[in-house]
């Protein structure tokens, strides 16, 4: 029989109380994750849930086709871009930033009002390089760049430049709009390229967006500018909630400055102009160079901090 192990009274009370604080301690943290878990949930103030569809909606004031097929693809990207989070959120705040600029472009030359969306859909009016090396806000690529009379060089590219891009945009536009006869048909090819939109059409011969059975894409895209659209435009029914200071505002308390002759170092530059090398590439993201050569009869304007 094997004898049974008496443990000492005082190494008794030591176990308890190692045993009482250890339950105190789980109880005190069990507390401490269930608050902070109830104060995250509280302020992150989203429900989730579907998409209202039962609605009109349309884009460049053409009506969308609503069916089966195209109202799961709009609710797709809708229920994809609303929770979105982070993007979307960007999203809005940059638009407060660039939508002056590009809305006054885009009715000067006649171009519908909602194809500002279309530049969110495009880059978020961030300066990114797609992996096919498309660039700037309206993500052109060289060539096309150059044949909209966008400067490309090793030193300067105006994809990259705000005005002058959106400008370009608006021609390029134009011109798929007029081939193509409608605005949703122009949009759908600046995603794909005219050329495989046009074959797209022949080989359906279907002349209508919604109706054509393109890649994924393309068939995404147009419903991409329309989800981005409806969330700009009302972003509290998305559950984004942005206070005026929280939006980016228009770039203020710039001066124009004519550049007529060679800048051989834009960090001597930016010095003599009493601004940083940082702040000259910030504002002219369009300088692609460390430096700047001018042609004889060119004049660049650079944007700089006042004094």
């Amino acid at each position: 029989m094997i004898p049974k192990k008496i443990i000492p009274r005082n190494q008794v009370y030591v176990l308890m109380g190692i045993f009482c604080l250890a339950g105190t301690m789980t109880l005190l943290l069990a507390y401490t994750y269930s608050t902070n878990a109830n104060e995250t949930l509280n302020n992150l103030r989203q429900n989730v849930t579907g998409i209202n569809l039962n609605r009109s909606f349309e884009f460049a004031g053409e009506p969308v086709l609503m069916n089966e097929d195209t109202r799961e693809r709009l609710d797709r990207e809708l229920s994809i871009n609303a929770y979105l989070q982070s993007t979307s959120l960007l999203n809005l705040k940059m638009s407060a930033r660039y939508f002056p600029q590009v809305e006054k472009v885009l009715q000067e030359n006649g171009i519908p009002e909602d194809f500002k969306y279309l530049a969110i859909a495009e880059s978020g009016f961030r300066n990114l390089t797609s992996s096919a090396n498309a660039k700037g806000y309206w993500q052109f690529m060289g060539p096309a760049a150059k044949e909209m009379g966008l400067e490309v060089t090793d030193e300067v590219d105006e994809r990259l430049h705000i005005e002058k891009s959106t400008q370009a945009a608006c021609l390029y536009i134009k011109k798929l709009h007029k081939r193509f006869g409608t605005w949703t048909n122009a949009a759908a090819a600046y995603n794909i390229g005219p050329t495989a939109f046009a074959k797209y059409v022949a080989e359906q011969k279907e002349p209508n967006y919604y109706h054509m059975h393109l890649n994924d894409e393309t068939s995404r895209y147009v419903f991409r500018i329309l989800a981005i659209k409806d969330i700009v435009r009302n972003p509290q029914d998305y559950g984004y909630f942005l206070a005026d200071d929280h939006r980016y505002k228009p770039h203020a308390n710039l001066r124009d400055v004519s550049v007529q002759s060679d800048i051989p170092s834009l960090v001597d530059f930016a010095q003599e102009n009493k601004t940083t090398y940082r702040l000259v590439k910030y504002y002219n993201p369009w300088l692609t160079g460390k430096q700047l050569t001018v042609k004889p009869g060119k004049t660049y304007t650079l944007k700089l901090p006042e004094n």
